[in-house]
């Protein structure tokens, strides 16, 4: 496996409002390697994975992101009247990917496609959200909480693909409080 770094963080610093989150983060996230992030609650997990995507600026540091990647929030961010295929072709379509088939088929949606996505459970819509992973290939995914409201069968199958992803030479950060039967390459515990 090639361990090349694909996430770099340089000495990373966060406050929310008059408190500290964290200080002094320094992390390199290689090929095949999974980071897990844990802490309690508003401990700053989901503020370090924001600021490693790139959507939120931290108050010193840097970040670096050496290859594409997928994020997918706490939030589902699904549209409640659009179809479950419709959401995905809509998403693979913005990206130019090919994967909604087999988004549909892996993710076992197969029986919901026609159904609009607000009618689904809550764990029928999580798996919706990580549908996206594989629409269209990209090296690193950074998840939040990725793993709630999911069934027995649907932990298992999230496990196998971030599993056959670290195969592939992808990279995972995920943000959590389950524990898991996952092996992580590191922890951070905030």
């Amino acid at each position: 496996m090639n361990d090349e770094v694909l996430i770099l963080a340089r000495n990373l610093g966060m406050v929310r409002g008059v408190r500290k989150l964290f200080a002094a983060i320094n992390l390199e996230v290689r090929r095949g390697e999974l980071l897990v992030l844990r802490g309690a609650n508003g401990s700053g997990k989901t503020t370090l994975l924001r600021i490693l995507a790139g959507l939120t600026t931290p108050i010193i540091g840097e970040t670096e992101l050496r290859s594409s990647h997928h994020w997918i929030g706490h939030l589902n961010g699904l549209k409640p009247f659009e179809t479950v295929e419709t959401h995905l072709k809509l998403w693979n379509n913005f990206w130019g990917g090919n994967g909604v088939d087999r988004a549909i088929s892996v993710l076992r949606l197969d029986s919901f496609a026609s159904v609009p996505v607000g009618l689904l459970s809550a764990g029928q819509k999580r798996r919706m959200a990580l549908a996206r992973l594989l629409l269209v290939s990209r090296d690193i995914w950074l998840l939040d909480e990725p793993f709630s409201s999911l069934d027995n069968e649907s932990l298992h199958l999230q496990q196998e693909l971030i599993e056959e992803h670290r195969k592939r030479g992808g990279c995972i950060v995920i943000a959590m409080h389950e524990r898991i039967d996952l092996q992580p390459t590191l922890e951070v515990t905030l």
